[in-house]
């Protein structure tokens, strides 16, 4: 790629190229290099720099008002005690998990993410079923994170209106009318002026920071405050289990939940200039940032809490409600709500982003049905907008069983930790064997990071697969092994073989712990059913596997194109 000496500034009169223009284009072509590398050509544009990937990623985690809109989980199951400390013990667990996520895409920055990484790092034998499960967990649960963030937004909005209509009666299908609207901005944001949203997601980092520091002073400042014996050793048993220790590790999983979602950025690789570096710098300061922000708010409103059972039993539906009214009355209360609904209203349209660019990736391998549209891109705006449509439809279609039962609803979309959380647990596994067994090499430059996958045989006319035994008709065709070096992001020495070993169990902690029921006794109302949403996920894509997806799904596909351009690169 090069660059003119002269240049048309738009009216016919030719200017000398600036540095910015000259140097830009040696990173595009440095970027679609590496891209190159790992099989796939340069599709979507890369809009963001570090800068706004980090708001992107920032906004997308928006840890303390995910905390605060999930204060009660916590805090049934635990008391003030399980906030004020299990959350920074979840803070720097989730911290282990997104560090080796981080090592992962800097060997391998692209928007496929986990599924593509299991499909370099397993052994041969497991690579394309293992690829093909982590694809459909990570894909799913996206959406339902997706489903997850749009009914919080709706009906806090319903939480508003009661706060300041108390004749108002909520129905669920208000809740659900709102959810779509929150969709509805979705979709447009992420397709009619998608080029905007890196400008977007900057304007959010600033009100994300700003309403943080506002909120936090206001609420400290006018609320009464309770004492440290009360924020830091009180514990609640809402959940009637036999031992507080067991309702604590129950409890446990609401603060785990604040911080799903941090691999974001991993998702919007290939968008995103010097992903090799940039996308693990985003995740490690998305996670420093949200988390101290996050356990700030926790402390300050735990200090404020006021009357616990107004609190527990807020009519509202969302206890940070009851305590912004307590502190500084129904005015203030609003004002402070507002900016937490906009902040994650626009976490929504993040997460729309997200779930598309995982959607699509994994279309592109043929790793869905109807892959052959899912995986098309918008010529002008170089967005796939049938992914974004689709997996906005989805949450929507979702939220019609939320109009009949909210619990069902929920249950349905209980895989939002767990299938994310699955998703980094294989991966994070197969990292752990390459990487103590040696069978990683060093880093050697910025030109030559990633994956060094090697280009197979030609397929079809446009594809081809590096990373699975080929059936030609005639004879297999066992194709190399790809050569895995490390990227330019990485946790040296036996540091790293501890950090990715905890990340590991923490991942299996979380997954067992996260199928739990909320109290006793269980009954068919608040049992919870996450377990079989995700058993049923499993169940699905290993029959898909076996009666047709085997056939489509090679494992990650080389695009014919780019043979060529890495060759004479190389």
């Amino acid at each position: 790629m090069t660059v003119s000496s002269q240049a048309s500034n738009g009216m016919g009169v030719a200017h000398e190229p600036t540095f910015h223009e000259i140097h830009g284009s040696t990173y595009l072509e440095r970027d679609s290099h590496g891209l190159a590398r790992l099989g796939k050509s340069q599709v979507l544009k890369r809009r963001f720099g570090f800068l706004s990937i980090f708001g992107f990623s920032c906004c997308i985690l928006a840890t303390w008002e995910t905390a605060l809109a999930l204060f009660q989980e916590a805090f049934v199951n635990g008391g003030p005690a399980a906030l004020a400390w299990g959350f920074p013990i979840a803070w720097m667990c989730s911290l282990s998990v997104y560090l080796c996520l981080s090592e992962m895409a800097s060997i391998a920055p692209i928007s496929g993410g986990q599924y593509f990484w299991v499909a370099i790092l397993a052994p041969r034998k497991y690579k394309r079923f293992c690829g093909y499960l982590t694809g459909w967990f990570t894909s799913l649960a996206w959406i339902a994170t997706l489903a997850v963030g749009s009914i919080f937004t709706g009906t806090m909005i319903q939480g508003l209106i009661i706060l300041n209509y108390p004749d108002y009666e909520p129905k669920n299908y208000h809740g659900a009318f709102l959810a779509w609207a929150v969709i509805a901005v979705s979709i447009f944001v992420n397709t009619v002026i998608a080029g905007l949203l890196p400008i977007l997601e900057g304007v959010i980092l600033l009100i994300h920071v700003l309403g943080f520091i506002a909120i936090l002073i206001t609420l400290v400042y006018l609320s009464p405050h309770g004492s440290a014996q009360d924020v830091f050793f009180r514990p609640l048993n809402e959940g009637n289990w036999p031992t507080q220790g067991l309702s604590y590790c129950v409890g446990f999983i609401g603060n785990v939940a604040t911080f799903v979602g941090a691999d974001a950025a991993v998702h919007m690789a290939e968008e995103i200039e010097n992903p090799a570096m940039n996308v693990p710098r985003a995740i490690f300061t998305t996670v420093m940032l949200n988390g101290s922000t996050g356990w700030a708010m926790v402390l300050a409103v735990l200090f404020c809490l006021g009357d616990i059972e107004s609190v527990i039993n807020s009519a509202t539906g969302f206890p940070f409600i009851q305590v912004f009214y307590n502190g500084t009355g129904k005015a203030g209360a609003t004002v402070m709500t507002i900016v937490i609904i906009v902040i994650i209203w626009c976490a929504v349209i993040g997460f729309a982003a997200t779930a598309s660019r995982m959607t699509w990736s994994f279309a592109r391998d043929r790793g869905l049905p109807f892959h052959q549209y899912i995986r098309k891109v918008h010529e002008r705006t170089r967005v796939p907008i049938v992914a974004v449509v689709v997996v906005n439809l989805i949450p929507c279609l979702l939220h019609l069983i939320y109009i009949g039962s909210s619990t069902a609803y929920n249950d349905v979309i209980s895989m939002s930790v767990s299938g994310l959380y699955a998703s980094y647990l294989i991966p994070c596994s197969f990292l752990l064997w390459r990487r103590t067994t040696g069978q990683i090499k060093p880093h050697r430059s910025s030109e030559d990071s990633g994956a060094n996958v090697p280009i197979g045989r030609d397929r079809d006319r446009n594809m081809l697969s590096p990373l699975s035994l080929e059936n030609n008709g005639d004879s297999d065709i066992l194709l190399e092994e790809p050569v895995l070096e490390w990227g330019p992001w990485r946790i040296p020495g036996l540091l790293g073989i501890v950090n990715n070993t905890f990340a590991c169990v923490f991942c299996v902690w979380v997954l067992f712990w996260d199928f739990w029921p909320p109290a006793t006794p269980v009954d068919a109302e608040n049992m919870n059913y996450s377990v079989l949403v995700t058993g049923s996920v499993i169940i699905f894509a290993v029959v898909r596997y076996f009666l047709g997806g085997k056939v489509a799904y090679k494992g990650p596909l080389v695009d014919y194109e780019v043979k060529g351009f890495t060759a004479h690169r190389s």
